[in-house]
């Protein structure tokens, strides 16, 4: 698709102007107007400006009409005051969504070679990446990432985009390490507390175990070992204590004869000086029998009480005295690993804890590690289905490489060609370069440029700073 004319009025700061498909070279002084037919033919073909003021000075409507070989009629118009008008049609038939439809025939290296070839590395790369149809928008990357990852620049294009989504200052990448570092601080403490727990403990069992009724369970032991104890020692000191009851028996028996007998030597002596009272003490003397027989009644009642008394405690515990007692070493024993054991459920159930969230950041890892190589698979599938206007265009870590190259490594020539290439890729495209600024490279390479574009059929139109005054138009 070739232009047949362009017509453009009160854009910018050109009055009229008018020409048909010839290859052109505009020669001027800076001012003159070369620049502004590029930019109203640009304004035509992308509906965008850099410029502040479109409608030339002094005018109300400006307006850029192309037609094209095949009968395609581009018309543009930029009002002040009023909405722009633009229409595209083929053949008489308006072009349904024709910003989409410039897009197809027209690329950006085409509108400027000479400044891609001045711009940085970096711009030249997202304008080559920029060129890439491939339909996307925010519900394609949530379809591929389960979400919108955050902290990137969703201006860009696709590839660059995931770029940026799998890069190591990227959110995913760096979300990643800290959750893989914390993944390795909580191992080291699960080592640590597993080093200081004893082998094979199982915390579980432990943490079940009931200090306190063990604990209960011996001290009811130890006090029925007492119990115990004390009834054999009760049972075996039984005649002793009889015999010490005896004893005291016949120790007061034999008191009560020594005092029975003194009171007969002190009442006899009274009877020999005291004759007035025999009668009464005669009295007296008769009943020392009964006296004796009494005392000596409650001293065997004492005798008989305590024995009965002492049976009676040696009969509360009858049961226990031909019992043997039990060993509480081994529940000692038991208890103090217990306790011992029970000291580590704390720590056992802490290490848990972190195997449990370290199990769950593994998993956010894992899933980032996904997201990440996916971000960087992607881009080699996108090129196998994506419209791509460059021979030999690969993308590694979001670099556009030409036949292997990045951009930045060609020259001067090989990018121009890389220009021209583009153009005539896409057939059904429009098969034009704008060339601003052709003064900026040598004459060989100028010759060589308009040469190849004759060549390959390519239409140009070019511009050239002069020390003329006026705009002049040569058929190149």
């Amino acid at each position: 698709m070739k232009i047949s004319k362009i017509k453009i009025t009160n854009l910018f700061g050109i009055r009229e102007y008018e020409t048909d498909g010839k290859n052109l070279e505009l020669t001027g002084t800076n001012g003159v107007g070369k620049t502004s037919i590029l930019d109203a033919i640009k304004y035509a073909l992308t509906n965008r400006s850099d410029r502040k003021y479109i409608v030339r000075d002094g005018e109300t409507e400006g307006e850029i009409i192309i037609e094209t070989d095949t009968g395609l009629v581009i018309d543009r118009k930029s009002r002040i005051g009023q909405t722009d008008y633009k229409s595209v049609k083929q053949n008489g038939m308006t072009v349904n969504s024709p910003e989409a439809f410039l897009k197809e025939i027209i690329t950006p290296l085409q509108l400027s070679p000479v400044e891609f070839m001045a711009m940085d590395e970096k711009a030249q790369n997202a304008l080559i990446l920029n060129m890439l149809d491939y339909p996307w928008n925010m519900e394609t990357i949530k379809g591929w990432f389960g979400e919108i990852p955050q902290e990137v620049n969703y201006d860009q294009n696709i590839l660059a985009v995931l770029n940026d989504i799998q890069a190591e200052n990227g959110t995913y990448y760096m979300t990643r390490q800290d959750i893989n570092r914390d993944i390795r601080s909580k191992r080291a403490i699960i080592e640590e507390i597993g080093s200081s727990l004893p082998p094979d403990y199982d915390g579980a069992r432990w943490e079940k175990e009931n200090l306190s009724e063990l604990y209960t369970e011996i001290e009811r032991i130890r006090k029925e070992n007492e119990t115990i104890e004390k009834a054999k020692r009760l049972k075996e000191s039984r005649d002793n204590k009889i015999r010490s009851f005896e004893a005291d028996k016949e120790i007061a028996l034999s008191a009560l004869d020594r005092e029975m007998s003194a009171r007969r030597t002190d009442l006899e002596s009274e009877l020999s000086s005291l004759k007035e009272r025999i009668a009464s003490l005669e009295k007296e003397k008769g009943s020392l029998s009964e006296i004796k027989k009494d005392k000596e009644s409650v001293i065997n009642s004492e005798y008989e009480k305590k024995v009965a008394q002492y049976d009676s405690e040696i009969a509360a515990y009858e049961e226990y005295a031909d019992k043997e007692t039990k060993p509480v070493n081994d529940l000692i024993a038991k208890a103090t690993e217990t306790e011992k054991m029970k000291s580590h459920v704390n720590e056992w159930k802490r290490m848990l804890t972190l195997e449990e969230e370290v199990a769950e950041l593994a998993k956010k890892s894992a899933s980032l590690t996904e997201k990440i190589e996916k971000a960087r698979t992607l881009p080699g599938e996108i090129l196998e289905t994506a419209k791509i206007p460059i021979d030999g265009l690969s993308v590694k870590n979001g670099i556009p490489l030409i036949n292997g190259l990045p951009v930045s490594n060609l020259s001067e020539g090989e990018k121009l060609d890389l220009c021209i290439d583009v153009t005539i890729q896409n057939p059904a495209g429009l098969q034009i370069i704008l060339i601003d600024g052709i003064e900026k490279l040598s004459t060989n390479m100028r010759e060589r440029l308009y040469s190849k574009c004759k060549e390959k059929g390519i239409q140009f139109i070019s511009t050239r700073t002069t020390d003329s005054e006026d705009l002049t138009i040569v058929e190149v």
